[in-house]
């Protein structure tokens, strides 16, 4: 359950100053800041792929940038307290281009939904299954070329190539991993004050909330794997099975969307409506079981176990 004072949700003590210059301070601390250098090339280099892959369909090229955004949305903000103000701008031009990118998402999530779906047997026939599997298509294509315009594109391509240059002159090796526990341990308490406190009668945009912050503790904790690879492998499958889960019951929320009156999937609504609040109960249950594993702890430990672990492998010189 989120921590809870007074007057709401606790609030995050002050966050980190902005690191001070290369010349002042104190020795890199071994493997973090090349690492997070690194990761950032990396997740441009993805982005760029994405972006000029001429094998990539439409489809898979925006499904693809907006995961490469989404991790480097993630190390913006985790790079929000030492870097500065910096940081921030660049994660909020991020989201702005994810945003741009999410006119096409919805009618792929649908279908995403109704492949879920599928795993039961579903309550028509073959050819009305085709013909929704049709008419979701056809409005993912639509979607497609009224949103990655090539104007949009070009917007991408000046976004990653200013993020190369100026991620360069931040000099991330000299941030101390005490930077990187303070951030970490902020978005860990921002996902845990998300929890609902009823799983049954959690709202959509309650549990879309949860998702994203779930999504970028899981990125995060990534960018340590090459510190303590076993652990951290771990610690982030379990958060992608919860991603997976919230993602689940977020599709199944625009399918629904979809078979409003009115909508492309009306003539199904009967047949859909008791499917989908079926399979939404199970990705729940699933859901809430996974959270209080890997939420289970208060930010205060968290962060002192983290801490303890980069202690030990200083001292082990590993």
């Amino acid at each position: 359950m989120a921590e809870t004072g007074a007057s709401g949700p606790k609030r995050e003590k002050k966050r980190p100053q902005k690191v001070a210059p290369a010349d002042e301070m104190p020795s890199p601390a071994p493997g973090l800041g090349g690492g997070l250098a690194r990761a950032a090339v990396a997740v441009l280099d993805d982005a760029r792929t994405a972006l000029t892959d001429p094998k990539l369909t439409e489809a898979e090229a925006v499904h693809d940038l907006r995961k490469a955004l989404k991790r480097w949305r993630a190390l913006m903000r985790l790079l929000s307290g030492p870097v500065g103000e910096p940081a921030d701008r660049m994660r909020i031009e991020a989201r702005d281009l994810m945003r741009a990118l999410s006119v096409t998402r919805d009618a792929q999530a649908a279908l995403d939904a109704l492949a879920d779906l599928s795993k039961s047997k579903l309550p028509f026939s073959a050819t009305s299954t085709k013909t929704i599997e049709a008419r979701l298509t056809k409005l993912r294509g639509e979607a497609e070329a009224a949103g990655f315009t090539p104007e949009l594109r070009q917007r991408i391509t000046q976004y990653l190539d200013f993020a190369a240059m100026t991620v360069e002159r931040w000099g991330l090796a000299s941030i101390p991993f005490g930077a990187i526990a303070d951030e970490l341990t902020y978005t860990y308490r921002r996902a845990r004050q998300l929890i609902p406190g009823e799983w049954p009668e959690a709202e959509a945009e309650e549990l879309h909330k949860l998702r994203k912050r779930v999504v970028e503790h899981r990125h995060q904790m990534e960018l340590l794997e090459p510190l303590w690879p076993k652990l951290v492998r771990l610690w982030a499958e379990e958060a992608q099975r919860l991603r997976e889960r919230l993602g689940a019951i977020q599709d199944l929320t625009v399918l629904q969307s979809f078979t409003a009156p009115h909508g492309p999937l009306a003539p199904w609504r009967t047949k859909l409506a008791p499917l989908i609040a079926e399979r939404r109960e199970r990705h729940l249950m699933a859901a809430a079981k996974i959270t209080g594993r890997l939420l289970a702890e208060k930010p205060k430990a968290f962060r002192a176990r983290i801490s303890a672990l980069w202690d030990a492998r200083q001292v082990n010189g590993q």
